[in-house]
């Protein structure tokens, strides 16, 4: 059997695998480059050098520059300045979505855009009394469309620049991609605004995504931070040293609510007071100043109340309702509004819905506690399965804080890389490394966030895909396979009709197989066609990235059809009536544009 032969049977057992959708995506990928090696087609070598190909390490670093946009608040940002200035009107809502969907996908890829905007899309739909069906497909769809304002826009991207550069030494432009990706948005707003109504049903989910906007306002109210609580250190030159802590007189309008030592530990009543100590206590301001003057302490921390939000939710700090797990080791252990403890302080504590005011009490089972502190001090206490976190201090800090203090700093990372790919000083790759290296030594993300960052069934999934690449290429099932191509064009076809099948081909076969993986199958397909044509590559590959990009009929296609699935309440066949007419609308755009930017001939 020719190589050729086995590995089209390749192809089409991953194909199966794929559709039949039982298996993971990596390991049908990795399954693909083991079967090519295993029949001989490509050596071992071979099919494992997808896994350290430039493409593979350039769609991780956009992964990690993604996160330090998204983690910084600059996309929370982005959707408070949309929601500020749109209004209520749905026409107006509806293309604001998608023109900052578009914008986004542009640079923190269409399934970074789609999720950072899905709480603005919510928010936006309750406002203006629009059901989120008729705004969640819209924002996907133009996400995949702002994908091909940039190379860096999505993996098909870079892998139809790697594919040119392969076939004539030269890349496609970081902003190239924009010539016909700019009127794509545009139509596909149009098709929306024009058609949307028709098309999409009418619908809203019993369950939506969180909205954070008002996560302040709520908890204040429900735990009743009307009068908060002083911290103050005794100094050795206090009265109060060696006073029995249950023996410390106070004003009456002030209450001692507890103290804690300077270990941070809770002192027992009978405890003197010693130097070092810090003593909690709520009451009016006056009064406790009175008091914290005659008896020369220093007032460590003031109060953070209802009045005081601004305070309590910030760039820096942040909020977290916890409760006590079930077996957790906090069960027993004293605690008391005021207190400090691992770096957050405890603003209140509540036992069955209620507050049980300014003392100290022993934790039970279930009881919650409201804490302040440092961002990363709140979700290392949401990772302790000491307690079980209400709301994921990450998504209301994302969805709530704009512009945090490295936002300037993502901002500058993102531009010089930006440069760097556009003035091609150095490879993709290398300036891809540059930008994630760059976000982690700013502090913009951790490390470990930015290896949480990377889609590793993405990576896993090009890094399987790029042999099969290979060897269609190579074993000239691409050939075979472009000769049958060919033979549906009639003769003297200007290569216009060569274009319409290759995006037929590639786009039906995207609606079921990843646009990722189908671009690495198709790319050496149309690669043979248009040489057997006579047609430059570079419009048959700008085509086969459109035609990529353009999936839209089923819920299955990409991941950011998938998101808005639940948010916007559909089901499966709600995706091909408006996916169908933006696809052919997509066809005529590309088929019209792409030969007066690339022309055919060489």
């Amino acid at each position: 059997m020719s190589d050729a032969t086995l590995s089209l049977l390749v192809l089409a057992a991953a194909v199966v695998l794929f559709v039949w959708n039982r298996l993971p995506v990596g390991v049908v990928a990795v399954l693909t480059a083991l079967a090519l090696a295993a029949t001989g087609v490509l050596t071992s070598e071979q099919a494992l050098a997808g896994f350290g190909d430039p493409v593979v390490v350039f769609i991780a670093a956009l992964f990690v520059l993604s996160e330090g946009l998204e983690s910084s608040g600059v996309t929370a940002w982005a959707g408070q300045q949309l929601l500020a200035r749109t209004g209520q009107g749905r026409t107006r809502v509806v293309v604001a979505l998608m023109l900052l969907s578009a914008v986004l996908a542009a640079v923190v890829t269409p399934n970074g855009a789609t999720a950072a905007l899905i709480p603005v899309m919510v928010l936006a739909a309750r406002r203006s009394g629009m059901a989120t069906s008729r705004a969640a497909l819209p924002l996907a769809y133009a996400a995949s469309a702002g994908a091909l304002l940039t190379l860096s826009g999505s993996t098909v991207n870079v892998i139809a620049s790697d594919a040119l550069a392969g076939a004539t030494g030269e890349r496609f432009g970081y902003l190239e991609f924009a010539v016909v990706g700019a009127p794509l948005v545009l139509v596909t707003i149009a098709v929306t605004v024009l058609l949307g109504d028709r098309l999409l049903p009418e619908r809203t989910p019993a369950t939506l995504p969180r909205d954070f906007s008002a996560h302040v306002d709520t908890l204040v109210e429900h735990y009743r931070l009307d009068h908060g609580f002083f911290r103050l250190a005794v100094p050795a030159a206090s009265p109060l040293a060696g006073t029995a802590l249950r023996d410390v007189a106070v004003p009456p309008e002030v209450v001692l609510v507890g103290a804690q030592d300077a270990a941070g530990g809770p002192c027992p009543d009978g405890r003197p007071v010693t130097p070092g100590d810090v003593l909690v206590v709520s009451g009016p301001a006056e009064g406790v100043t009175a008091f914290a003057a005659d008896q020369a302490l220093t007032v460590a921390r003031t109060p953070l109340t209802r009045r005081t939000r601004e305070a309590l939710l910030d760039a820096q700090r942040g909020l977290a309702e916890v409760l006590v797990a079930p077996r957790s080791e906090l069960v027993g252990t004293a605690v008391f509004p005021g207190m400090v403890r691992a770096g957050t302080t405890v603003l209140a504590v509540s036992r069955r819905g209620r507050d049980v005011g300014p003392r100290p009490v022993a934790l039970a089972e279930g009881d919650a506690l409201l804490v302040h502190g440092s961002w990363d001090r709140i979700e290392a206490l949401a990772a302790s399965e000491q307690v079980l976190v209400v709301d994921s201090p990450d998504s209301v800090r994302r969805q709530t804080v704009a512009l945090g203090p490295r936002a300037g700093a993502a901002l500058a990372v993102l531009a010089v890389t930006v440069v760097l790919l556009a003035t091609g000083v150095v490879a993709p790759a290398v300036a891809g490394l540059l930008g994630a290296v760059a976000m982690v030594v700013t502090g913009v993300v951790t490390p470990q966030q930015a290896y949480r960052a990377i889609s590793w069934q993405t990576v896993v999934l090009v890094g399987g895909l790029i042999p099969l690449s290979v060897a269609i290429r190579t074993s000239g099932a691409a050939d075979l396979l472009a000769g049958g191509i060919v033979g549906l064009v009639p003769d003297g076809d200007d290569g216009r009709l060569l274009l319409v099948a290759l995006f037929v081909l590639t786009a039906v076969l995207g609606q079921i197989v990843s646009n990722t993986a189908t671009v690495l199958i198709v790319v050496p397909v149309a690669l043979a066609a248009a040489e057997a044509s006579g047609v430059h590559p570079a419009p048959v590959l700008m085509l086969v990235a459109v035609a990529g990009a353009a999936s839209f009929l089923t819920p299955i296609a990409t991941p950011a059809n998938m998101m808005v699935m639940a948010p916007g309440g559909y089901r499966f066949g709600d995706y091909w009536r408006l996916g169908l007419v933006t696809m052919l609308a997509w066809l005529a755009v590309a088929v019209l544009l792409v030969p007066l930017v690339w022309p055919f001939s060489p």
